[in-house]
């Protein structure tokens, strides 16, 4: 029953120029003087939304993920967002979910944006991650993801591992490089992931133009589980923490057990 607290830090990027962005993300998160335990970056914050992962990818030992190593463990806090990773001949849109010990949780992008050649580039992943903390439970997912609900669904109450387990996850998480010419869409489905799988959620986009001169506005979202918005910025740079209350969603799952009615379905990974 311990709230969580969340930092999102909406922000421009540096295009392809990794030790800018550490340098500007370190002084950022560094300003942040309220307690916070997950402090959460956009998508691949290190270089922008870039097409090549030859010239920028890094190992699990890279520069980026040991960044993200010591500013977890000086800050006190999570650290989540994704950067480009190697391994082998494959590259990855990984999201990492830094823990202040080293320990780390990995997700790679699902669904893989087609559009601006991301599936020409980057290997899919093919397993969700869900991080726990003080009890919450946190779906984190990037981007694309956001389109396709059935990778973001609860599964149902009968079928989670732990009898008694009424939800899946507590929070559904995406970081963004979401382009303002379909901003419409970002904030439309972000609602609706969260009035349907009954969970707060949170979208963390960036602002400014990339290198290809595509504009992103930013509208970073904290939305509760009845899809009312707690926390919203457009267009501007903005670092901003929420207090969540585990109270809220157990309320809103009481009264409305719409879950329960749910249809039943597994994932098949090919």
């Amino acid at each position: 029953m311990q709230p969580l607290t969340f930092t999102l830090i909406q922000t421009h990027l540096h295009w392809e120029d990794k030790a800018a962005n550490l340098a500007m993300l370190e002084q950022k998160i560094n300003s942040i003087n309220q307690v916070t335990e997950v402090i959460v970056l956009p998508e691949m914050f290190s270089t922008g939304f870039s097409m090549q992962p030859h010239l920028f990818a890094e190992d699990m030992q890279g520069e980026t993920v040991q960044w993200m190593k010591r500013i977890a463990q000086q800050k006190k806090a999570i650290i989540t967002g994704s950067v480009i990773i190697q391994e082998k001949d494959n590259f990855y849109n990984r999201l990492l979910w830094m823990l202040p010990n080293g320990s780390y949780g990995c997700y790679d992008k699902r669904h893989l944006f087609a559009y601006a050649g991301e599936d020409g580039h980057y290997t899919p992943g093919n397993k969700r991650l869900i991080a726990s903390v003080k009890g919450w439970k946190i779906n984190l997912q990037i981007c694309y993801d956001l389109r396709f609900p059935v990778w973001a669904r609860q599964q149902t109450p009968s079928l989670l591992e732990k009898p008694g387990d009424e939800v899946e996850y507590d929070v559904l998480l995406y970081v963004a490089n979401w382009p303002e010419r379909r901003n419409h869409a970002w904030q439309t489905l972000l609602t609706a992931r969260a009035i349907e799988n009954q969970c707060y959620v949170i979208g963390v986009n960036r602002v400014g133009a990339d290198g290809n001169n595509i504009a992103h506005c930013g509208n970073s979202m904290v939305i509760d589980a009845l899809g009312t918005v707690l926390y919203q910025k457009e267009n501007e740079e903005a670092i901003f923490t929420i207090m969540l209350q585990k109270e809220a969603l157990q309320e809103v799952r009481k009264k409305y057990p719409f879950l329960h009615d749910a249809d039943h379905f597994n994932i098949i990974n090919e």
